[in-house]
Parts: structure tokens; C-alpha cells; sequence
């Protein structure tokens, strides 16, 4: 009789060590968070933090900057009979201004989650430019992509992408739902601020993944938004990371996650809805009771009779120009308060340029910490400025990354303020010619370059309206802080539809980038585009600018474009490089850029290449083809036609080429 307890504790403790084990497994099989009140199954990188109420809020406002969370028990794949798993979430993106965030949320599984160098914007805090694409990562993203990168062939600003190993996406499509009830898809705004539901199940024996996507208030949909056909057997190893990694640009948007599911071995239990942390308030207050209301009404009453003319001097202060027409441009328009405050009052202090035309001062948004670059420039509100007004609003909604973003615009009195993306390299002239600025290398030069063509290409082609720049210059490209080139400056620029002719007919630009025909019949094209291309690869590519004139100490003008076409047809063309590089390029590319900029300085506009040309001869995907050999087939001047156009009426009143700034050198005599 006494054997028998003894067996049975034997068993006990026996069935409580085996037990052990299997609830560990269990933990490292699935898990369900309805909010994140407990992290400590999860591990946390970078700006990511867990709110009191248990929302996981993966990146703030803050720039550059990537968030990261991943489940801190890796999950085992190969070592089962199957890779199937299955996962849904609840997030939610919230942007910082109207329209305009950055970048988005992945989903990822990984073999580690040391991402350390790892690049923040458009690598998602998961690559760089370095190991992107590379089958050596055994990575798998499902993105919720919110920017728009033509080098990674992206779709669509708004869209959710399958990416392996690398930011190109295997397949993706716009956000959108299938409605059960309607039959039909419905579009979704990732950047709307409100909570959406993203379900991901991946079956090993189809070996196919699913990725559906709906609003919270709605069940799953019956289809779902991506179905690609994949062997994850390829691409996951035997211990994988899972969880999400975030990350911000030049802007940034609030990312959260507010609850998360996860199976390895079967369906990912449902989330409830209900229980998830609330996000917080975007600017407004919680509606006060009905006394409060009351009283906080007399009060206010007592106050505006008060300080009734106080506040009438003080929006004095703060008058705009409204009227009717601009209604439909709201949310591209800055209240002339705000750009005031965020430039100290436009003081001296934060000019970052001046010249005949007006000036350029540095802010940050007090709503928001961004930083900003207002322009403020002189007009005369009579002449066409409701048609200027409304190009302007079409030229903030061009979404490029060598583009500088044109944000909005403030009409106040008699100037007009334009609200610019703030570059904090400034402009590319003052590298090329400032002994204060470190020496661009050729890598950096010939980045630069593409950048500006892939600008233009994107300008002429591939948006939805033909826009001529006409003021492409090195003073109009700016360098972010990657040293990455964008064209800026659209103060000049006009639209026209695709197939139809442009009606400008005023001379407007720069000397020494001016097209010959413009000086003859005014019209720009993009053809004038890429005569200005033409100027400036050489401007980049030799350390010198399309004119030099006498005034500069030299025994005689130079202009470039003839002193390079000489060196090229007495065999050395290379001894137009800029001697600040010492001989330290690329001699294929450097001869290419020196022959280019020669083709796209052809006297006839018909002669000159497209910028989808010039990409390609970039790239190397097309072969260049031969130059002509007579004197007269490059630039708009002989020495003598310079020194004409130099009395050209209209330029009379500048200065010489080498002592204007970005602003002065520009020529306008009509809009």
C-alpha cells in the first residue's frame, strides 16, 4: 500500500517536467497581443515604444529614424513537416501633413534582428544600398508602402507590396479591400489615421501566400488583395525573427500597432477589436461636459469684448490675401502665422539666400517640428496670379526623390511665399565653387547627374503633365544630407498637356544655360530643358561655369561649351575635367558625361536627346552616337554673339555672371 503514493508522485513530477518543455514550445509557436500591456516577449530598437495603454507605437515625427519590434523567441521553420504559417494586425499610420508622410510598415521574418546597418526612408530600416536584393538576407517583408521610388518600381504612393530579400516587391498592388456585401474593391488610404487590418497566410502544401487587407470595422474579406505562388523553402532558415520594422525621410509619419497574432502551426487566432488601445488624439481636446461648455462660453464672451480690438491689431499683423478661388487649394495653403513664427519673424538670422527676386529663409513648423525653406518672393496679385496659384498647387502634388517638394504656398499683401522642402547641404554651385565646401568626388558628381535626369525624365514623361523646369542650373540643385541631387526651384517652371504644344513665349531662364532658339521665338520646350541638362553636366563634370567673362581676371572670355567641343576635337577632351578631382574618375564615365553634355548642347533642338535618352546613355543601355565635327553645331554663342546678348535690354541690369547669387542671375521679364 505504501508503494503506491510513491508511484504516483513519481508520476506527477515526471508529468510536470514533461510539461515544462511543451509550454515553451507553445510560446515560441504562436502568441495573440489585444494591445501591448505586458513587452516583455517582445524587444524593441530604435525610436519604438509602448504607450500606457498599450499601443505600440513604432515611429514618431522624428526624420531619418527607424523603429523596430520583433517577437524575442525565434520561431522554427524546416524542422516541422510544413512552413505554413499564418498572422493578422491591426495598424494604423498617421501623417504629418496632409497628403505628404513617410515611409511605412513591414511585416518581416528574419534569420536575425540585428539590423544595424540598415538605412532608414525607402530601405525601411531592413537594407541598405549595399545588401538590397542580395538572396544572402533570407528575408520576407509584406510592405505598406506610402512613398512612391521609381528605383524600386514602385506602383503607387499608397500600396502594399511582397518583397524578398530586397525593397523591388515580387508583386504588388494599390490598397484597397474586397467588399463581401458590394462585390467589388474598395480603395483604402494607408495615411488616413485610422486603424486597418492586415491578415498574412502562407500554405506549404499550395505553396502560396495571401495577403488580405480591410478596415477594422468589417470581417475578412472573401479575396484577397495579393496571391503570389512562392517556396518560402528557399528563402526561410530553420531559426526566423518575426515583427515589424518601421521608418521615416525627409517626412515622417505617427506608425502604431495596436494588437498582433501569430500561428506557425495553424490559423492566427482573431484579434478582438474591441480591446485595442485607442490611438491618440490628433490635435483636438476631448468635447468638455455642457457646464463647462457653459461657462468656458461666457467666459469667452467676456473676453472678446474685452480684447476685442486688441485681437483685431493683432490679425493685422497676420493679414493674407484670401479670396473665393483659392477655396479648393485649402490644404496646400500656409497660414501666413505659422511660416512667420516658424522663420522667427523672417529674421536675418535664418536667411539662407537672397537676390533680385527675393528671399529664401529657413523655418521649422511650429505644429509639427518640420523643417521648412520659405521663399518669399514680390508680385503683383492682378496679373495672372490666380493661374500661377493653381499651377503652383499642381506642382506640390509632383512625388519624386531627386524632386525638391514643393509643399504650399502663403499669399500675404504684395509677395507670395512658397513653402519648400528644407535641403541642409544647400545649393550644388557653392560645392563646385566655394573653397568653404568640401570637394565633391566624381562618385558624388555623377550621382548628382543622375539624380537630375531621373528629376526630368520624371518632369517631361512620366507624370501626368509635361512640366518645363526651364532653370536647370547647379544653383537650382540642392543636396540633401546624403549629398543626394534635387532639382529645385520651380518659380519659372509651366505644365502643359501631354501631346499638345506649350504656349509660353517669354525668354525666361539664366545666362549661359539659354537654348539659341529661346533668344529667337521665346518658346520653351523640353528640348530648352535639355540644352540647360546640357550646361550643367558640363558645369559639374569641368569645376566651371557655362560662362566666364573677362570681368573674372582672365585674359579673355571663356564659354564652355566651345572650350570643351575644342578639346574634344583635338583628341583631349579629358583636359576639361575638373582639375579639382586630380585625375581621380572614372575615365569612361567622366568622357561620357564631357560628350553628353556636348549632344545636349546641339544649336538644333531636334539633335539634342530626350531625358529617357540620356538615362540610357547612363545606364549604358544605348550606345552614345558620334558628335559632329563642325565648330558652329554646340552652344548658343560665339565669343561675339556673347558679348551681344550680354546688351541684350533685359540683362542690363546684372551683375556679372561669377557675382550672382542663385537668385540674381535669374532672368525675368514677364510670367
Amino acid at each position: 500500500m505504501a508503494i503506491v503514493p510513491r508511484i504516483s508522485l513519481h508520476f506527477l513530477i515526471l508529468l510536470y517536467v514533461s510539461y515544462i518543455p511543451l509550454s515553451l514550445a507553445k510560446d515560441e509557436t504562436y502568441f495573440i497581443y489585444n494591445g501591448f500591456h505586458d513587452k516583455a516577449n517582445l524587444r524593441l530598437d530604435g525610436i519604438t515604444e509602448i504607450h500606457r495603454n498599450g499601443l505600440l507605437q513604432l515611429t514618431n515625427l522624428s526624420r531619418q529614424e527607424v523603429g523596430r519590434a520583433f517577437y524575442q523567441f525565434p520561431m522554427k521553420f524546416n524542422t516541422t513537416s510544413s512552413l505554413s504559417f499564418s498572422t493578422n494586425f491591426v495598424f494604423a499610420m498617421v501623417q504629418q501633413v496632409k497628403n505628404l508622410g513617410g515611409h511605412g510598415i513591414a511585416f518581416t521574418i528574419s534569420p536575425s534582428r540585428d539590423f544595424s546597418h540598415a538605412q532608414a526612408n525607402r530601405y525601411l530600416g531592413l537594407f541598405n544600398i549595399s545588401n538590397n536584393g542580395l538572396s544572402t538576407n533570407h528575408i520576407l517583408a509584406i510592405e505598406l508602402d506610402t512613398v512612391q521610388d521609381p528605383e524600386f518600381q514602385d506602383i503607387a504612393m499608397n500600396h502594399v507590396g511582397i518583397n524578398v530579400n530586397g525593397m523591388k516587391s515580387n508583386e504588388s498592388a494599390p490598397a484597397m479591400y474586397f467588399s463581401n456585401k458590394e462585390g467589388k474593391n474598395i480603395s483604402l488610404d494607408l495615411m488616413s489615421g485610422n486603424p486597418m487590418h492586415l491578415w498574412i497566410d502562407y500554405d506549404e502544401a499550395e505553396k502560396l501566400l495571401n495577403v488580405t487587407l480591410a478596415p477594422t470595422t468589417i470581417p475578412k474579406p472573401n479575396q484577397p488583395l495579393l496571391s503570389t505562388p512562392i517556396d518560402l523553402s528557399q528563402i526561410l532558415l530553420e531559426s526566423m525573427y518575426v515583427g515589424f520594422s518601421s521608418a521615416t525621410g525627409t517626412l515622417a509619419s505617427d506608425h502604431y500597432i495596436l494588437g498582433w497574432s501569430f500561428n506557425k502551426s495553424g490559423p492566427s487566432q482573431s484579434l478582438e477589436i474591441l480591446r485595442l488601445p485607442q490611438l491618440p488624439r490628433q490635435g483636438k481636446r476631448a468635447i468638455p461636459g455642457p457646464m463647462i461648455m457653459t461657462f468656458g462660453i461666457a467666459v469667452a464672451l467676456v473676453l472678446i469684448t474685452v480684447a476685442g480690438a486688441a485681437y483685431i491689431l493683432r490679425r493685422m499683423k497676420y493679414e493674407e490675401i484670401r479670396e473665393d478661388w483659392e477655396e479648393e487649394y485649402g490644404p496646400h495653403r500656409f497660414s501666413y502665422k505659422n511660416l512667420h513664427k516658424a522663420t522667427k519673424g523672417f529674421n536675418d538670422t535664418e536667411l539662407l539666400g537672397e537676390g533680385g527676386f527675393g528671399k529664401v529663409y529657413k523655418g521649422i513648423l511650429p505644429s509639427s517640428n518640420v523643417q521648412i525653406a520659405v521663399k518669399r518672393v514680390s508680385h503683383d496679385s492682378k496679373q495672372g496670379m490666380k493661374e500661377f496659384v493653381a499651377e503652383i498647387v499642381s506642382m506640390g502634388r509632383l512625388r519624386h526623390r531627386n524632386l525638391v517638394q514643393l509643399l504650399g504656398y502663403c499669399r500675404r499683401r504684395g509677395e507670395l511665399l512658397l513653402v519648400y522642402d528644407y535641403m541642409p547641404n544647400g545649393s550644388l554651385d557653392k560645392f563646385l565653387y566655394s573653397n568653404e565646401q568640401p570637394n565633391l568626388s566624381w562618385v558624388q558628381r555623377f550621382r548628382i547627374i543622375r539624380g537630375v535626369v531621373s528629376a526630368l525624365l520624371y518632369l517631361h514623361e512620366e507624370w501626368e503633365q509635361v512640366v518645363l523646369h526651364r532653370d536647370v542650373k547647379a544653383s537650382n540643385v540642392l543636396l540633401d544630407a546624403e549629398l543626394n541631387g534635387r532639382l529645385g526651384d520651380f518659380g519659372l517652371a509651366r505644365l502643359y498637356d501631354h501631346g499638345t504644344n506649350p504656349q509660353t513665349t517669354l525668354v525666361v531662364g539664366t545666362v549661359g544655360y539659354l537654348a539659341p532658339e529661346l533668344t529667337r521665338t521665346g518658346r520653351a520646350t523640353t528640348c530648352t530643358d535639355a540644352f540647360a541638362f546640357g550646361a550643367f553636366m558640363l558645369e559639374v563634370a569641368c569645376g566651371r561655369r557655362p560662362i566666364e567673362l573677362p570681368a573674372q581676371g582672365l585674359a579673355e572670355g571663356v564659354i564652355l561649351v566651345d572650350w570643351v567641343s575644342e578639346c574634344w576635337r583635338r583628341g583631349a577632351i579629358l583636359d576639361a575635367s575638373d582639375p579639382k578631382l586630380e585625375g581621380n574618375y572614372v575615365v569612361e564615365e567622366m568622357v561620357l558625361v564631357l560628350k553628353l553634355g556636348l549632344l545636349c548642347s546641339n544649336a538644333i533642338p531636334a539633335a539634342r536627346p530626350s531625358m529617357k535618352q540620356v538615362m540610357q546613355f547612363l545606364d549604358g543601355d544605348a550606345d552614345l552616337p558620334e558628335l559632329p565635327h563642325d565648330s558652329v553645331s554646340f552652344g548658343a554663342f560665339t565669343s561675339n554673339e556673347a558679348s551681344d546678348f550680354m546688351s541684350f535690354p533685359f540683362s542690363q541690369a546684372y551683375a556679372p555672371f561669377s557675382s550672382m547669387s542663385s537668385t540674381d542671375s535669374i532672368l525675368r521679364v514677364g510670367r
